[in-house]
């Protein structure tokens, strides 16, 4: 095999670089792209559960009791494993929500039930960078007597953290 001459040496190095210019970007988008769908999928599949919940429920009780942050604590540039009972409060077991794999976002469910309208929210914070600074995703809802229930459009706080 013969060595390269430079000019076949800078043309090689030209379309490499070429190659990584685009494959780079499209990589990270793809990469950050993915690591939305968690909490995008997860508040949507909170707010379909209490909707579900809310329709076949009376007003004063429509929607399950508020659950906390959970895990406790918001991962910071990791994925968090959850160990064992970490979901078990009643509410995420109504929700039927939890996470048997590691994940980068905590979940929180609030709820309050009254006779004139009962409303939840439920929101993923996330701090995939680990700079202290959140995204969050929340999504919301209510049903008032005599209308079946909605649902709001998604609210995104930074959610290029």
């Amino acid at each position: 095999m013969r060595p390269l001459t430079p000019v076949e040496a800078a043309v090689a190095f030209a379309i490499f670089g070429s190659v990584l210019a685009v494959s780079v970007p499209a990589f990270l988008r793809n990469l950050h792209a993915s690591r939305m769908a968690e909490p995008l999928d997860g508040v949507a599949r909170l707010a379909a559960r209490a909707t579900m919940l809310a329709d076949a429920s009376p007003q004063q009780s429509a929607y399950p009791d508020s659950a906390p942050l959970t895990p406790s604590v918001v991962p910071r540039a990791t994925l968090a494993s959850d160990p064992p009972g970490t979901w078990n409060h009643p509410s995420w077991r109504l929700l039927d929500f939890s996470f048997q794999v590691p994940h980068a976002y905590a979940f929180e469910f609030e709820s309050k039930n009254a006779p004139e309208a009962s409303t939840f929210s439920a929101t993923a914070h996330g701090d995939l960078d680990g700079d202290g600074v959140l995204s969050s995703f929340r999504v919301s809802g209510e049903v008032k007597p005599g209308q079946n229930p909605r649902v709001f459009p998604l609210e995104v706080m930074r959610e290029v953290e």
